[in-house]
Protein backbone atom coordinates (compact mmCIF):
# COMPACT_ATOMS: atom_id res chain seq x y z
CA UNK A 1 0.00 0.00 0.00
CA UNK A 2 3.00 2.61 0.69
CA UNK A 3 3.64 1.77 -3.30
CA UNK A 4 0.16 3.22 -4.15
CA UNK A 5 -0.19 5.65 -1.43
CA UNK A 6 3.50 7.46 -3.56
CA UNK A 7 1.91 6.75 -6.51
CA UNK A 8 -0.95 8.74 -5.49
CA UNK A 9 1.44 11.65 -4.19
CA UNK A 10 3.36 11.84 -7.33
CA UNK A 11 0.04 12.16 -9.73
CA UNK A 12 -1.13 14.89 -7.36
CA UNK A 13 1.81 16.49 -8.08
CA UNK A 14 1.22 16.16 -11.60
CA UNK A 15 -2.03 17.45 -11.45
CA UNK A 16 -1.95 20.61 -9.55
CA UNK A 17 -2.57 23.16 -12.76
CA UNK A 18 -6.04 21.16 -13.01
CA UNK A 19 -9.56 21.63 -10.86
CA UNK A 20 -10.24 19.64 -7.68
CA UNK A 21 -12.90 17.97 -9.58
CA UNK A 22 -11.15 17.10 -12.49
CA UNK A 23 -8.27 15.65 -10.43
CA UNK A 24 -10.68 14.01 -8.50
CA UNK A 25 -11.94 12.15 -11.25
CA UNK A 26 -8.40 10.81 -12.26
CA UNK A 27 -6.93 10.18 -8.89
CA UNK A 28 -10.48 7.92 -7.96
CA UNK A 29 -10.74 6.35 -11.23
CA UNK A 30 -6.90 5.17 -11.56
CA UNK A 31 -7.25 3.96 -7.67
CA UNK A 32 -9.44 0.65 -9.20
CA UNK A 33 -6.98 -0.18 -11.84
CA UNK A 34 -3.58 0.05 -9.09
CA UNK A 35 -5.78 -2.37 -6.87
CA UNK A 36 -6.62 -4.59 -9.50
CA UNK A 37 -3.34 -4.78 -10.80
CA UNK A 38 -1.41 -5.51 -7.05
CA UNK A 39 -4.65 -7.97 -6.30
CA UNK A 40 -3.83 -10.18 -9.60
CA UNK A 41 -0.32 -10.17 -9.15
CA UNK A 42 -0.63 -11.32 -5.09
CA UNK A 43 -3.52 -13.64 -6.19
CA UNK A 44 -1.45 -15.18 -9.01
CA UNK A 45 1.33 -15.77 -6.74
CA UNK A 46 -0.70 -17.63 -4.17
CA UNK A 47 -2.39 -19.51 -6.79
CA UNK A 48 0.92 -21.10 -8.06
CA UNK A 49 1.91 -21.67 -3.89
CA UNK A 50 -0.49 -23.50 -3.71
CA UNK A 51 -1.18 -25.18 -6.78
CA UNK A 52 0.88 -28.92 -5.98
CA UNK A 53 -0.90 -28.57 -2.37
CA UNK A 54 -4.87 -30.26 -1.94
CA UNK A 55 -7.40 -29.92 -4.47
CA UNK A 56 -9.36 -28.65 -0.80
CA UNK A 57 -6.77 -25.45 -0.45
CA UNK A 58 -6.54 -24.80 -4.57
CA UNK A 59 -10.81 -24.99 -3.96
CA UNK A 60 -10.61 -22.27 -1.01
CA UNK A 61 -8.17 -19.99 -2.81
CA UNK A 62 -10.24 -20.06 -5.42
CA UNK A 63 -13.35 -19.24 -3.58
CA UNK A 64 -11.79 -16.15 -1.91
CA UNK A 65 -10.96 -14.26 -5.11
CA UNK A 66 -14.00 -12.16 -5.55
CA UNK A 67 -14.02 -10.89 -1.38
CA UNK A 68 -10.24 -10.07 -1.51
CA UNK A 69 -10.42 -8.28 -5.09
CA UNK A 70 -13.75 -6.24 -3.44
CA UNK A 71 -11.01 -5.57 -0.28
CA UNK A 72 -8.02 -4.38 -2.67
CA UNK A 73 -10.38 -2.15 -4.18
CA UNK A 74 -12.04 -0.72 -0.88
CA UNK A 75 -8.71 0.01 0.43
CA UNK A 76 -7.54 1.63 -2.92
CA UNK A 77 -10.42 4.07 -3.54
CA UNK A 78 -9.88 4.97 0.69
CA UNK A 79 -6.23 5.30 0.15
CA UNK A 80 -7.04 7.87 -3.08
CA UNK A 81 -10.07 9.79 -1.17
CA UNK A 82 -8.08 10.79 1.88
CA UNK A 83 -5.11 12.19 -1.00
CA UNK A 84 -7.25 13.47 -3.79
CA UNK A 85 -8.34 17.22 -3.15
CA UNK A 86 -12.04 16.21 -3.30
CA UNK A 87 -14.45 19.39 -3.94
CA UNK A 88 -16.89 19.96 -1.25
CA UNK A 89 -19.76 17.66 -1.35
CA UNK A 90 -18.12 14.93 -2.98
CA UNK A 91 -16.74 13.61 0.14
CA UNK A 92 -19.53 12.72 1.69
CA UNK A 93 -21.02 10.69 -1.26
CA UNK A 94 -17.42 8.98 -1.34
CA UNK A 95 -17.92 8.20 2.12
CA UNK A 96 -20.99 6.69 1.46
CA UNK A 97 -20.04 4.63 -1.14
CA UNK A 98 -17.36 3.10 0.66
CA UNK A 99 -19.20 2.68 3.80
CA UNK A 100 -21.81 0.40 1.87
CA UNK A 101 -19.08 -1.53 -0.26
CA UNK A 102 -17.34 -2.09 3.48
CA UNK A 103 -20.60 -3.75 4.46
CA UNK A 104 -21.05 -5.84 1.31
CA UNK A 105 -17.35 -7.04 1.84
CA UNK A 106 -18.41 -8.10 5.25
CA UNK A 107 -21.62 -9.93 3.94
CA UNK A 108 -19.43 -11.35 1.42
CA UNK A 109 -16.53 -12.54 3.76
CA UNK A 110 -19.33 -14.18 5.95
CA UNK A 111 -20.95 -16.37 3.00
CA UNK A 112 -17.73 -17.53 1.67
CA UNK A 113 -16.49 -18.42 5.69
CA UNK A 114 -19.51 -20.48 6.14
CA UNK A 115 -19.01 -22.12 2.96
CA UNK A 116 -15.53 -22.77 3.34
CA UNK A 117 -16.58 -24.56 6.90
CA UNK A 118 -19.09 -26.24 5.13
CA UNK A 119 -16.68 -27.77 2.89
CA UNK A 120 -14.08 -28.44 5.36
CA UNK A 121 -16.73 -30.14 7.43
CA UNK A 122 -18.18 -32.76 4.46
CA UNK A 123 -14.94 -33.76 3.53
CA UNK A 124 -14.82 -36.00 6.60
CA UNK A 125 -18.22 -37.77 4.62
CA UNK A 126 -19.50 -39.71 1.88
CA UNK A 127 -22.03 -40.36 0.30
CA UNK A 128 -20.37 -43.14 -1.91
CA UNK A 129 -20.21 -45.84 0.73
CA UNK A 130 -22.82 -48.50 1.53
CA UNK A 131 -23.09 -47.40 4.99
CA UNK A 132 -23.89 -43.58 4.08
CA UNK A 133 -26.25 -42.41 6.73
CA UNK A 134 -24.30 -40.86 8.96
CA UNK A 135 -22.92 -38.65 6.15
CA UNK A 136 -26.25 -38.21 4.62
CA UNK A 137 -27.89 -36.70 8.14
CA UNK A 138 -24.49 -34.57 8.13
CA UNK A 139 -24.68 -33.61 4.50
CA UNK A 140 -28.26 -32.62 4.82
CA UNK A 141 -27.91 -30.94 7.94
CA UNK A 142 -25.38 -28.60 6.55
CA UNK A 143 -27.17 -27.73 3.54
CA UNK A 144 -29.94 -26.58 4.41
CA UNK A 145 -28.56 -24.78 7.19
CA UNK A 146 -26.19 -22.82 4.62
CA UNK A 147 -29.23 -22.02 3.02
CA UNK A 148 -30.81 -20.42 5.88
CA UNK A 149 -27.86 -18.34 6.56
CA UNK A 150 -27.32 -17.59 3.49
CA UNK A 151 -30.77 -15.76 3.54
CA UNK A 152 -30.16 -14.28 7.42
CA UNK A 153 -26.59 -12.70 6.10
CA UNK A 154 -27.82 -11.17 3.00
CA UNK A 155 -30.93 -9.83 4.53
CA UNK A 156 -28.44 -8.37 7.67
CA UNK A 157 -26.23 -7.00 5.07
CA UNK A 158 -28.90 -4.94 3.11
CA UNK A 159 -30.51 -4.04 6.18
CA UNK A 160 -27.52 -2.68 7.45
CA UNK A 161 -26.60 -1.15 4.06
CA UNK A 162 -29.84 0.16 3.42
CA UNK A 163 -29.55 1.93 7.30
CA UNK A 164 -26.62 4.13 6.27
CA UNK A 165 -28.88 6.33 4.20
CA UNK A 166 -30.79 8.44 6.82
CA UNK A 167 -33.41 9.11 4.72
CA UNK A 168 -34.09 5.16 4.04
CA UNK A 169 -33.92 5.09 8.52
CA UNK A 170 -36.42 7.13 9.01
CA UNK A 171 -38.42 4.83 6.43
CA UNK A 172 -37.82 2.29 7.85
CA UNK A 173 -38.39 3.41 11.46
CA UNK A 174 -42.31 4.94 10.20
CA UNK A 175 -43.15 1.77 8.49
CA UNK A 176 -42.47 0.06 11.58
CA UNK A 177 -44.46 2.17 13.63
CA UNK A 178 -47.28 1.98 11.60
CA UNK A 179 -47.26 -1.93 10.44
CA UNK A 180 -50.49 -2.79 12.07
CA UNK A 181 -52.58 -4.11 8.86
CA UNK A 182 -49.67 -3.48 6.25
CA UNK A 183 -48.09 -6.22 8.34
CA UNK A 184 -50.97 -8.46 8.73
CA UNK A 185 -51.36 -8.13 4.70
CA UNK A 186 -48.14 -8.60 4.46
CA UNK A 187 -48.13 -11.90 6.96
CA UNK A 188 -50.74 -13.46 4.74
CA UNK A 189 -48.89 -12.74 1.55
CA UNK A 190 -46.04 -14.25 2.39
CA UNK A 191 -47.52 -16.63 4.27
CA UNK A 192 -46.61 -19.89 1.68
CA UNK A 193 -42.95 -18.85 1.59
CA UNK A 194 -42.80 -18.58 5.47
CA UNK A 195 -44.33 -21.72 5.88
CA UNK A 196 -41.90 -23.51 3.67
CA UNK A 197 -38.61 -21.28 5.31
CA UNK A 198 -39.87 -22.54 9.03
CA UNK A 199 -40.97 -26.42 7.65
CA UNK A 200 -36.85 -26.18 6.36
CA UNK A 201 -36.06 -25.73 9.65
CA UNK A 202 -37.83 -28.04 11.07
CA UNK A 203 -36.24 -30.64 8.84
CA UNK A 204 -32.95 -29.91 9.22
CA UNK A 205 -33.44 -30.45 13.06
CA UNK A 206 -35.75 -33.42 12.95
CA UNK A 207 -34.44 -34.91 9.60
CA UNK A 208 -37.61 -37.17 8.40
CA UNK A 209 -35.74 -36.94 5.00
CA UNK A 210 -31.95 -36.72 4.05
CA UNK A 211 -30.33 -36.19 1.13
CA UNK A 212 -30.70 -39.63 -1.08
CA UNK A 213 -33.39 -41.22 1.09
CA UNK A 214 -35.33 -44.07 -0.61
CA UNK A 215 -38.69 -42.79 -0.51
CA UNK A 216 -42.50 -43.46 -1.85
CA UNK A 217 -44.18 -40.44 -1.97
CA UNK A 218 -47.05 -39.47 -4.01
CA UNK A 219 -47.40 -43.03 -4.60
CA UNK A 220 -43.89 -43.39 -6.69
CA UNK A 221 -40.28 -44.87 -5.38
CA UNK A 222 -37.21 -42.57 -5.82
CA UNK A 223 -34.60 -40.72 -3.80
CA UNK A 224 -33.86 -37.60 -2.52
CA UNK A 225 -31.68 -35.47 -5.00
CA UNK A 226 -31.78 -32.04 -3.35
CA UNK A 227 -33.29 -30.17 -0.82
CA UNK A 228 -33.39 -26.44 -0.80
CA UNK A 229 -34.86 -23.85 1.34
CA UNK A 230 -38.34 -23.94 -0.49
CA UNK A 231 -38.80 -27.56 -2.52
CA UNK A 232 -37.88 -30.98 -2.25
CA UNK A 233 -36.43 -33.14 -5.26
CA UNK A 234 -37.17 -36.64 -5.18
CA UNK A 235 -35.47 -38.42 -8.42
CA UNK A 236 -37.56 -41.36 -9.14
CA UNK A 237 -36.86 -45.26 -10.53
CA UNK A 238 -37.42 -44.37 -14.35
CA UNK A 239 -35.02 -40.69 -13.94
CA UNK A 240 -38.48 -38.14 -13.80
CA UNK A 241 -38.11 -35.80 -10.56
CA UNK A 242 -40.86 -35.21 -8.58
CA UNK A 243 -41.07 -31.64 -6.40
CA UNK A 244 -42.43 -30.75 -3.46
CA UNK A 245 -42.89 -28.15 -0.94
CA UNK A 246 -40.63 -28.34 2.47
CA UNK A 247 -44.14 -28.31 4.01
CA UNK A 248 -45.06 -31.60 2.49
CA UNK A 249 -43.07 -33.51 4.35
CA UNK A 250 -44.18 -31.93 7.53
CA UNK A 251 -47.72 -32.44 7.26
CA UNK A 252 -48.30 -35.67 5.18
CA UNK A 253 -47.21 -39.12 5.63
CA UNK A 254 -45.25 -41.07 3.33
CA UNK A 255 -42.83 -43.94 3.44
CA UNK A 256 -38.91 -44.02 4.31
CA UNK A 257 -37.07 -46.64 3.74
CA UNK A 258 -33.83 -45.68 4.67
CA UNK A 259 -34.71 -43.53 7.89
CA UNK A 260 -32.22 -45.43 10.18
CA UNK A 261 -30.79 -47.86 7.89
CA UNK A 262 -30.61 -48.98 4.28
CA UNK A 263 -31.53 -52.18 5.06
CA UNK A 264 -34.76 -53.42 3.49
CA UNK A 265 -36.50 -57.05 3.54
CA UNK A 266 -37.91 -58.18 -0.01
CA UNK A 267 -41.54 -59.59 -0.60
CA UNK A 268 -41.49 -62.14 -3.21
CA UNK A 269 -45.22 -63.90 -3.28
CA UNK A 270 -46.09 -66.95 -5.51
CA UNK A 271 -49.65 -68.30 -5.87
CA UNK A 272 -49.27 -71.71 -6.41
CA UNK A 273 -51.07 -75.37 -7.15
CA UNK A 274 -52.03 -77.05 -3.60
CA UNK A 275 -49.96 -79.60 -4.35
CA UNK A 276 -46.98 -77.39 -4.35
CA UNK A 277 -43.56 -78.81 -2.96
CA UNK A 278 -42.94 -76.27 -0.15
CA UNK A 279 -39.81 -78.31 1.15
CA UNK A 280 -38.45 -78.25 -2.28
CA UNK A 281 -39.11 -74.52 -2.74
CA UNK A 282 -37.62 -73.68 0.61
CA UNK A 283 -34.39 -75.32 -0.19
CA UNK A 284 -34.22 -74.02 -3.63
CA UNK A 285 -34.78 -70.72 -2.36
CA UNK A 286 -31.96 -71.33 0.21
CA UNK A 287 -29.67 -72.52 -2.91
CA UNK A 288 -30.47 -68.91 -4.99
CA UNK A 289 -29.71 -66.61 -1.96
CA UNK A 290 -26.65 -68.30 -1.18
CA UNK A 291 -25.37 -68.08 -4.72
CA UNK A 292 -26.35 -64.43 -4.90
CA UNK A 293 -24.06 -61.25 -4.20
CA UNK A 294 -27.51 -59.41 -3.88
CA UNK A 295 -28.51 -61.40 -0.37
CA UNK A 296 -27.19 -60.29 2.63
CA UNK A 297 -27.27 -63.03 4.80
CA UNK A 298 -29.26 -61.57 7.60
CA UNK A 299 -32.99 -62.87 6.45
CA UNK A 300 -34.37 -65.64 4.63
CA UNK A 301 -38.01 -66.97 5.35
CA UNK A 302 -40.42 -69.56 2.95
CA UNK A 303 -43.73 -69.68 4.37
CA UNK A 304 -47.36 -70.81 3.59
CA UNK A 305 -49.17 -67.51 4.39
CA UNK A 306 -52.55 -68.51 3.08
CA UNK A 307 -54.93 -70.57 1.38
CA UNK A 308 -57.67 -69.60 -1.34
CA UNK A 309 -60.34 -71.33 -3.31
CA UNK A 310 -58.17 -72.21 -6.21
CA UNK A 311 -54.03 -71.63 -5.20
CA UNK A 312 -51.93 -71.75 -2.13
CA UNK A 313 -49.87 -68.06 -1.12
CA UNK A 314 -46.29 -69.04 -0.40
CA UNK A 315 -44.53 -65.81 1.14
CA UNK A 316 -40.60 -65.58 0.36
CA UNK A 317 -38.71 -62.95 2.44
CA UNK A 318 -35.05 -62.19 1.69
CA UNK A 319 -33.09 -59.06 3.26
CA UNK A 320 -30.04 -57.16 1.10
CA UNK A 321 -28.30 -53.88 2.03
CA UNK A 322 -30.22 -51.39 -0.02
CA UNK A 323 -33.39 -50.56 -1.96
CA UNK A 324 -32.41 -51.24 -5.48
CA UNK A 325 -30.27 -54.36 -4.25
CA UNK A 326 -33.95 -55.75 -2.56
CA UNK A 327 -35.88 -54.63 -5.83
CA UNK A 328 -32.74 -56.89 -8.11
CA UNK A 329 -33.07 -59.69 -5.55
CA UNK A 330 -36.62 -60.20 -6.19
CA UNK A 331 -36.41 -59.93 -9.34
CA UNK A 332 -33.78 -62.85 -9.41
CA UNK A 333 -35.59 -65.19 -6.50
CA UNK A 334 -39.16 -64.57 -8.89
CA UNK A 335 -37.73 -65.46 -12.18
CA UNK A 336 -35.33 -68.92 -10.78
CA UNK A 337 -38.15 -69.59 -8.78
CA UNK A 338 -40.24 -69.91 -11.55
CA UNK A 339 -37.98 -71.67 -13.71
CA UNK A 340 -37.34 -74.47 -11.06
CA UNK A 341 -41.03 -75.24 -10.92
CA UNK A 342 -41.67 -75.16 -14.60
CA UNK A 343 -38.52 -77.71 -15.21
CA UNK A 344 -38.99 -79.65 -12.17
CA UNK A 345 -42.34 -79.58 -10.32
CA UNK A 346 -44.81 -78.19 -12.98
CA UNK A 347 -47.83 -79.28 -11.40
CA UNK A 348 -47.08 -77.02 -9.01
CA UNK A 349 -48.20 -74.07 -10.73
CA UNK A 350 -51.96 -73.06 -10.91
CA UNK A 351 -54.23 -74.74 -12.87
CA UNK A 352 -57.82 -74.77 -13.35
CA UNK A 353 -59.93 -78.29 -11.86
CA UNK A 354 -63.45 -79.41 -13.29
CA UNK A 355 -65.54 -81.95 -12.11
CA UNK A 356 -65.45 -85.28 -14.15
CA UNK A 357 -68.37 -87.89 -13.32
CA UNK A 358 -67.73 -90.64 -10.94
CA UNK A 359 -65.22 -93.50 -12.04
CA UNK A 360 -63.74 -91.71 -15.00
CA UNK A 361 -60.46 -90.64 -15.65
CA UNK A 362 -59.78 -86.58 -15.52
CA UNK A 363 -57.77 -87.26 -18.37
CA UNK A 364 -60.72 -89.42 -20.71
CA UNK A 365 -61.07 -88.65 -24.12
CA UNK A 366 -64.28 -87.15 -24.13
CA UNK A 367 -67.34 -89.32 -25.64
CA UNK A 368 -68.70 -88.72 -29.57
CA UNK A 369 -71.40 -87.16 -28.00
CA UNK A 370 -69.35 -84.37 -25.81
CA UNK A 371 -66.99 -83.68 -28.51
CA UNK A 372 -70.08 -82.87 -31.43
CA UNK A 373 -70.52 -79.86 -29.14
Amino acid sequence: MMEIREAFTLLIDELKWMPDWAASLIILGVAPFLSNLLHRLLFRFVTNWVAHMDLLWRALVARTEGPTRLGFLIAGLSLAASIAPLPPGWGEIVRQVLSVGFIALLGWMALTAFHVWMVVHLRRFKLDTADNLLARKHVTQTRMLQRVMNVLIIVITASIALMTFDSVRQYGVSLLASAGAAGLIVGLALQPVLKNLIAGIQLAITQPIRIDDALIVENEWGNVEEITSTYVVVRLWDWRRLILPLSYFIEKPFQNWTRDNADLIGTVMLYLDHTAPVEAIRARTQEILGASPLWDKRVLAVQVTDFKQTTMEVRILASAGSAPRAFDLRCEIREKIIAFLQQEHPHALPRFRTDTPQGASPDATPGPALQSR
